[in-house]
């Protein structure tokens, strides 16, 4: 499990120690108009990737899946770091998305397999908690990168830590290496990727490239419902579907994922656009907006450590996710109220709400679906709850984007 901590830490680090530096690397590259798709190229093949990796993780077996997909997010953070433009620095982020979904999907999935069901609500709070450890120092190691060195060095930085991931994966990750003659469906991943992109490019440019009633946004938002029939149909039919549409009628599954997307939404949104705003409005430095960040990373750790161990203990788990959304959306609508004028309390309130929400929430939803698919399915059950985290992570980076474009206008403009 120490092994999978360390490798879990590697994508969770990445995903708040850019935050920080984004301001900076997009000022030195230029291109504010593609700020967003930094992190949605991203966010858009670590979504595409989730399920794949866990239907692969089924057929071939679990570590060999996870190594590969260190490899590859260690490729692309070489070659991020080595961007001269913002296209190559877009492009790369989206190599290094695969291998990052990957780690974060199978991190979970092969906790499911190594651990209990009684156990699994400790660990996945222990995970949210690494996660969270990440969420703290990423976004003041990432300032202090910019600050002293150099933003490429937020790519760097993960070399070491994925040697260390590997080295300790082969030396203490023992399962069993299985192989299944069995078909990978390869068309119903084409259409989810096309779909998927289809819908995140309705969301980038609607209202801001092009108008919403331009024939470029409504043949893309024809496209995305069409290619998303098209998957559905294809995992209905196919021997050995991406996302098992039976696994949809288990109630519990359901409500996971859906719960999943929206917090996706809140999470990463947030977690991306907030260093923004106290960079740019507030005048904070990289390394101080890190620390503005606190209060949202540590209401993680609290939430997340409390809701594992309660469930651990008492074996219930239904009564976390009700209050947590509650709270994620409560700590949303505070944030949505921030401006140029509003204070640190404001801030730093709404930031620890929805921190606190999102970590009593994100663990128990994995535990449940875990709980609730069969033990063949595990792998892509787990996946389907990252994957549906991930979608609504990408689309909430898009529309944060152009909300956040709109209220930094507004905002500078009343400083001024």
């Amino acid at each position: 499990m120490g092994a999978l901590g360390v490798t879990l830490l590697l994508a969770a680090l990445d995903q708040t120690i850019v935050s920080t530096a984004l301001p900076t690397m997009v000022g030195e590259l230029g291109g504010l108009d593609h700020y967003s798709w930094v992190v949605t190229a991203y966010m858009l093949t670590s979504t595409t990737g989730v399920p794949l990796f866990g239907k692969i993780s089924d057929l071939i077996g679990r570590k060999i899946v996870l190594q590969v997909a260190v490899v590859l997010f260690l490729a692309g953070s070489v070659l991020a770091g080595m961007a001269q433009d913002m296209t190559q620095l877009i492009v790369t982020r989206g190599l290094q998305g695969v291998g990052g979904g990957g780690i974060m999907a199978m991190s979970f999935v092969v906790m499911g397999d190594l651990v209990s069901p009684r156990e699994r609500g400790k660990y996945a709070g222990y995970f949210t908690g690494v996660f969270a450890m990440a969420s703290v120092i990423g976004p003041l190691v990432g300032g202090f990168l910019v600050d002293t060195l150099s933003w490429r060095w937020v790519f760097y930085v993960n070399m070491p830590i994925g040697v260390v991931s590997l080295l300790a994966l082969q030396r203490f990750l023992h399962m069993p290496r299985t192989r299944h003659e069995r078909s990978i469906d390869w068309l119903g991943s084409v259409f989810m990727v096309s779909a998927v992109s289809s819908l995140l490019l309705v969301c980038v440019w609607g209202g801001r490239d092009y108008e919403w009633t331009s024939p470029t946004i409504i043949g893309l938002g024809i496209a995305a419902a069409v290619l998303g029939g098209l998957f559905l149909a294809q995992e209905s039919r196919a021997p050995e579907p991406l996302l098992p549409l039976r696994l949809f009628r288990d109630p519990v599954i359901r409500v996971s994922t859906g719960l999943s997307f929206i917090l996706g939404i809140a999470m990463f949104g947030a977690m991306t656009f907030l260093p923004l705003f106290l960079q740019v409005v507030t005048g904070a430095s990289p390394t101080r907006s890190g620390l503005l960040l606190l209060p949202m990373m540590g209401g993680v750790l609290a939430g997340s450590t409390m809701s594992g161990r309660l469930t651990s203990r008492t074996g219930r788990y239904r009564i976390f996710p009700i209050v947590g959304t509650g709270l994620a959306i409560g700590g949303v609508v505070i944030l949505s109220r921030l401006d140029a004028d509003s204070s640190r309390i404001h801030s730093s309130l709404g930031m620890l709400v929805l921190g606190f929400g999102i970590g009593m929430t994100l663990p128990t939803l994995t535990l449940a679906v875990q709980n609730a698919a069969p033990t063949a399915d595990l792998g892509v059950a787990t996946s389907s709850v990252n994957f549906f985290r991930s979608l609504g992570g990408a689309l909430g980076v898009a529309v944060f984007g152009a909300v956040m474009t709109s209220r930094l206008t507004g905002s500078l403009a009343r400083s001024e």
